[in-house]
């Protein structure tokens, strides 16, 4: 039996100082989103099949640009994101060019700083958020299902905003403990309907190896969502003029790809390849205000899969080559530093690995 599993995305970039925030595997807020290569064994069965994923990684290695803040860790001043997630999905096959599925994310995310609560000198303190995400359901075309040497599969879908994206918790201050919404980078959703594509093409090379290509862009229109992330709005160097929108949180658009070789034999799977994922710092569709922690994480992915009759496990560990927290709308606008003339460019914490396990059963007829 042939296995098609690649994995899970997983928020990448963690966060920021006092004064920027950012998302993705870690502050820079990438959300936990599959693919079509969750799809296992005879691609030309019809039917039912159901998967759990499950996704952890701690970030707390801060970056502006491309160089990392060593001091960060050295001084206890880092922020620490703890993401845990699962992934519940419902795949059905129709026929041998067209399946769909569900993807139903359950989050748990812990997150600690001094920043955030009575400053570098006040401790370090916690808060968290925890319950549904943003819902996806996407519709799948094989363009070549008679073919033996691979697939090309394209997947078109939408992102519904089920995930509370004003989620709040206590926070220390001086004054007490102050319900506020919490960071970007833990928020459980976003606010925004997305529109998903994707990619999977799978290509035999010799033998029992073979090629895959596999990648996911994420239109997310919507600007900002309302929130706000601070009591005071951002303002330019030297006049100190407010930045229009620029306190809201912006709903951004978020993209991955894959790209490797793997070994297949006897229901196991072996596969090595390299993995980018991330959020632009501007939208492709609508505008692009507010406050976003924009980057990319670039890993090299080892993964091992197995399947035996109805049941595939498989688990796969991306480990960061190359981190980047790049300039937002804010950054810009501000130009660069009146000081140092350097451009001005927020920080944004990220994991050094992600580990993705998965389970999945095929309703056998």
């Amino acid at each position: 039996m042939k296995l098609y599993l690649h994995a899970f995305v997983g928020c990448i970039l963690l966060c920021s100082l006092a004064t920027v925030n950012i998302q993705a595997q870690g502050c820079v807020a990438v959300k936990n989103m599959s693919s079509h290569g969750l799809n296992f064994g005879d691609e030309t069965h019809n039917g039912w099949q159901f998967s759990v994923n499950y996704r952890y990684f701690r970030s707390y290695k801060h970056f502006r640009g491309s160089e990392e803040e060593h001091h960060r860790v050295e001084q206890g001043t880092e922020v620490i994101n703890n993401d845990n997630s699962v992934n519940l999905g419902v795949n059905y096959t129709f026929n041998s060019r067209w399946s769909a599925t569900v993807a139903i994310p359950l989050i748990y995310i812990d997150r600690s700083s001094l920043y955030e609560h009575s400053g570098n000198s006040g401790g370090r303190f916690h808060t968290e958020s925890k319950g549904l995400g943003d819902i996806r359901a996407t519709a799948y075309y094989n363009t070549m299902p008679a073919s033996h040497n691979g697939h090309l599969v394209l997947g078109l879908g939408v992102k519904a905003p089920t995930g509370n994206y004003h989620y709040k918790d206590y926070f220390h201050k001086r004054e007490g403990l102050v319900l506020l919404p919490v960071d970007q980078s833990i928020q459980l959703g976003d606010g925004g309907w997305g529109l998903i594509t994707e990619v999977d093409l799978t290509r035999r090379i010799a033998g029992n190896f073979s090629g895959y290509l596999n990648a996911m862009y994420m239109f997310n229109p919507r600007n900002t969502n309302g929130v706000l992330r601070r009591e005071t709005p951002y303002t330019m160097p030297v006049t100190n003029e407010p930045i229009p929108l620029s306190n809201e949180m912006s709903v951004g658009d978020q993209y991955f790809w894959r790209l490797g070789a793997q070994f297949s034999a006897n229901g196991i799977q072996a596969s090595l390849g390299a993995r980018m994922e991330g959020i632009p710092s501007e939208d492709i569709l609508g505008k692009t205000d507010g406050f976003r922690r924009p980057g990319y994480v670039v890993s090299v992915e080892p993964a091992v899969f197995y399947s035996t009759g109805p049941h595939s496990f498989g688990v796969n560990l991306p480990i960061a080559l190359a981190r980047n927290r790049t300039r937002n709308v804010i950054d810009k606008t501000q130009g660069n530093n009146p000081t140092t003339g350097e451009p001005i460019i927020g920080d944004a914490a990220f994991a050094d690995w992600l580990l993705s396990l998965t389970y999945v059963y095929r309703l056998m007829k």
